[in-house]
C-alpha cells in the first residue's frame, strides 16, 4: 500500500538527517541498522532481509536478489535517498567500502546478536564499535502527518471491524470464533492485516491480560476483554474494549466503570509538555482508590507505529513529557484471578489542541 493515493505522503527523505543527529549524539560516525523496523523507516523497504549502512554523506541499503526490484520500487515510492546494493553473498565488501573513513561506529544493541558483533568486529576491523539503543526508535516516536494518517486509518478500520463483530457476540461463540470474526472483518474492510495476535478473554480468562483466545465459549453476563488492532501501510492501531452480553453482577461492572474512569483520567492527561508518568498516575490514582491497586498488573501504555509496542512507554518510572506527535495508548486495567477482567485502551495522538483518540468505538459495557 505503500504511495497509495489516498494516504497522505510520509516525509521518509527527511528522516535520515535526524538519525544522523542522533547517532552523534549517541558518539557515532557512522550507524549499521540492523532492525527491520528501522530499516523500513529510513528506506520504505518492506522485505524480511536487509540492512542499511547510514554513513556522513550517504544511505545504503544491501539486501539479496529476492528483493532487488521489490527495494528499488518501495525506495522509490518513499522517496528515500538510498543507494541500493544487491547481493546473494556476503555484505561484507559492499559494507566495508561504504565504511572507509568511519571511526565509530554504532550498533544496534537490541537487535544485533553476539556472533553478529563478532562477525561485524571483522568486517570493521579498523574502527571502533559502540552499542547503541534506540537511535533510530527515539526519532520515530514523532509521527509525521503521513504516518499519523496511516495509523487514523487502521484505528477507524478496527473500530468498523469491532462495530460488525459486537451483534455476533449475543450467539455466545467461542473466544476464538470471535477473535477470527474480528481478524476477518479488518481485512475484509481494507487492513493489510491485524496489528497483532487478536485477544478475546470472557469470565475468569479475562482476568488474565494477554491469554490467547480459546474454545471457551462467551457466557451471558460475563465481562469479555476484546484487544485489536489493524494494520495499514505498516502502522498500526491498537484498542481494548471490555464488553458483557446481558447485565454483569453489580462487582464486575464496578470493576468496569472503575477502569473505564482510571482510562478517561489518563487521556485527559496526554497534552504536549505533559510529564508522561502523569499519565500513569492518572490511571493508577482512581483505581487505588477503589481498592485495586494491586490488580493493575502492567504499564499504563506504549507508543505505537511500525511496531505495536514502541517508545515512548507510558509508566510510572518514565522520565520525559509527552511531545506533540507522539501516539501513545491508554490502557490500564484490573484483574481479579477467578472471576473477571476489564481493560479499556484508545490509540491517542498527542496534539497542540488536546489528546485525540484514533480509536473510537464507544463504550458502552453491555452488548445488546
Amino acid at each position: 500500500m505503500t504511495g497509495a493515493p489516498d494516504l497522505v505522503p510520509m516525509d521518509v527523505a527527511g528522516r535520515a538527517g535526524r538519525v544522523r543527529e542522533a547517532a552523534a549524539d549517541a558518539g557515532c560516525d557512522a550507524l549499521l541498522v540492523s532492525n527491520l523496523a528501522n530499516v523500513r523507516y529510513l528506506t520504505g523497504f518492506t522485505g524480511s532481509a536487509g540492512l542499511v549502512w547510514m554513513g556522513a554523506d550517504e544511505l545504503v541499503l544491501v539486501t539479496d536478489r529476492r528483493y532487488g526490484s521489490q527495494s528499488a520500487t518501495e525506495a522509490g515510492q518513499a522517496g528515500a535517498s538510498v543507494r541500493i546494493e544487491i547481493t546473494n553473498d556476503s555484505p561484507r565488501e559492499i559494507l566495508a567500502a561504504a565504511a572507509a573513513g568511519a571511526s565509530r561506529i554504532g550498533l544496534e544493541a537490541d537487535s544485533v546478536s553476539w556472533a553478529d558483533q563478532r562477525q561485524y568486529a571483522e568486517w570493521f576491523s579498523t574502527a571502533e564499535l559502540i552499542p547503541t539503543t534506540g537511535v533510530v526508535q527515539r526519532c520515530r516516536q514523532i509521527k509525521d502527518d503521513g504516518e499519523i494518517d496511516r495509523i487514523a486509518k487502521a484505528a477507524s478500520i478496527a473500530d468498523a471491524a469491532l462495530a460488525e463483530v459486537c451483534p455476533l457476540l449475543a450467539d455466545g461463540p467461542t473466544e476464538k470464533a470471535a477473535a477470527l470474526a474480528l481478524d476477518t472483518a479488518v481485512r475484509r474492510l481494507g487492513a493489510d492485516g491485524s496489528a497483532f495476535a487478536t485477544i478475546v478473554a470472557a469470565g475468569p480468562n479475562a482476568a488474565l491480560p494477554h491469554i490467547r483466545p480459546t474454545d471457551r465459549p462467551i457466557g451471558v453476563g460475563e465481562l469479555v476483554i476484546v484487544d485489536f488492532g489493524a494494520l495499514v501501510d505498516g502502522y498500526r492501531s491498537d484498542m481494548t474494549r471490555t464488553l458483557a452480553v446481558g447485565e454483569p453482577d453489580a462487582s464486575a461492572r464496578q470493576v468496569y466503570e472503575t477502569v473505564r474512569d482510571a482510562q478517561q483520567l489518563g487521556v485527559a492527561r496526554a497534552a504536549p509538555g505533559a510529564p508522561i508518568a502523569e499519565v500513569d498516575k492518572a490511571c493508577r490514582d482512581r483505581i487505588a482508590a477503589s481498592g485495586w491497586a494491586d490488580a493493575f498488573i502492567h504499564g499504563t501504555g506504549h507508543g505505537v507505529g511500525l511496531e505495536i509496542h514502541e517508545q515512548p512507554w507510558v509508566r510510572a518510572a518514565a522520565d520525559e513529557a509527552l511531545q506533540a506527535g507522539h501516539v501513545i495508548t491508554v490502557e490500564p486495567g484490573v484483574y481479579l484471578p477467578g472471576f473477571c477482567g476489564a481493560r479499556v485502551e484508545d490509540t491517542v495522538l498527542v496534539s497542540n489542541d488536546g489528546p485525540r483518540r484514533l480509536t473510537r468505538s464507544p463504550k458502552e459495557l453491555v452488548v445488546s
